[in-house]
């Protein structure tokens, strides 16, 4: 049994409002968390009413991973106040580097100083050096060629805005004498290498390395830094055919679910988890583990 000890602890979880940020929003809140939501809801190509038939279809590709993005905190707000739990959220755009002092205001406000930092927000958009892939990807969303305007907006939110928001996390750690904290960040498995997502990638990959650096600096403090990677996980891009891809290759043999990955982190936050840090953890039923 896992003794979490994060009861009353209060929690920042970026990116919360659909997948993998809601399941981990809602995996703290049944450990006793009080979890504040940050969401932002980018402006898609798609109508109104192919977003809802895309929800309403259930099938995987690029317009019901849109379609699920579009959603507001609400419904994720809901579930977790109906199992008892205590959560709000606020819609940002964290790319904005200086709404990041104001966040932790607002959540220091409403609930208290952060004490648990989980930083789930990503910005992804298919980019490629090689002009014969540009076109559609499998999941049905375009492929454009590597832009600065790209490269620019995923370090703006993925990098930037995840150094900005530890830091900010640390300095007021520091300044109230704190000696307990967590910070997880989330990087995908193939921020290694991933050809049509290159910006993706190597955004996600600077994170690792500010991670382990921070965890370098910060265990003084009491502050553990670790990432998890995960594998695919159907947060609605994933089609019928690229789950049977996938699930041939992975040893587990099924596609990840948001909830593998809220339950990598509600360990590592947990009191047992707190001899790590530094760590980087792949969650992906063993998919890239030769890589």
């Amino acid at each position: 049994m896992i003794i979490t000890g994060i009861d009353g602890k209060v929690a920042l979880v970026t990116g919360g409002n659909h997948g993998i940020g809601a399941a981990i929003a809602q995996a703290l809140a049944a450990q006793g968390a009080k979890v504040f939501i940050t969401y932002f809801r980018l402006e898609t190509d798609y109508g109104a009413s192919e977003l809802q038939a895309a929800l309403d279809a259930g099938i995987g590709g690029d317009r019901l991973y849109r379609a699920q993005q579009q959603q507001s905190a609400d419904q994720v707000l809901s579930e977790i106040r109906i199992a008892g739990g205590t959560a709000t959220a606020v819609e940002m755009d964290l790319s904005e580097s200086v709404v990041v002092p104001d966040l932790l205001d607002h959540c220091e406000a409403e609930m208290g100083p952060v004490e648990i930092l989980i930083n789930n927000h990503a910005y992804c958009a298919p980019e490629t050096f090689d002009p014969a892939n540009v076109g559609t990807n499998e999941s049905g969303g375009g492929i454009t060629l590597t832009s600065a305007e790209g490269i620019d907006q995923h370090m703006a939110v993925n990098v930037r805005a995840t150094v900005l928001l530890m830091r900010e996390f640390t300095r007021r750690h520091v300044t109230r004498g704190a000696d307990w904290g967590r910070i997880v960040n989330i990087s995908t498995d193939a921020a290694h290498a991933h050809g049509n997502n290159v910006s993706y990638a190597a955004s996600k990959h600077a994170i690792e390395s500010y991670s382990r650096s921070a965890a370098s600096e910060l265990g003084r403090y009491g502050i553990t830094v670790n990432i998890v990677a995960p594998g695919p996980i159907q947060t609605g891009y994933i089609t019928p055919a690229m789950e049977r891809e996938i699930e041939a290759e992975t040893p587990l043999g099924r596609v990840g679910r948001p909830e593998d990955i809220a339950n990598s982190v509600v360990f590592l936050v947990s009191e047992q988890g707190g001899w790590l840090t530094g760590q980087l953890l792949y969650v992906g039923g063993g998919y890239r583990m030769h890589q």
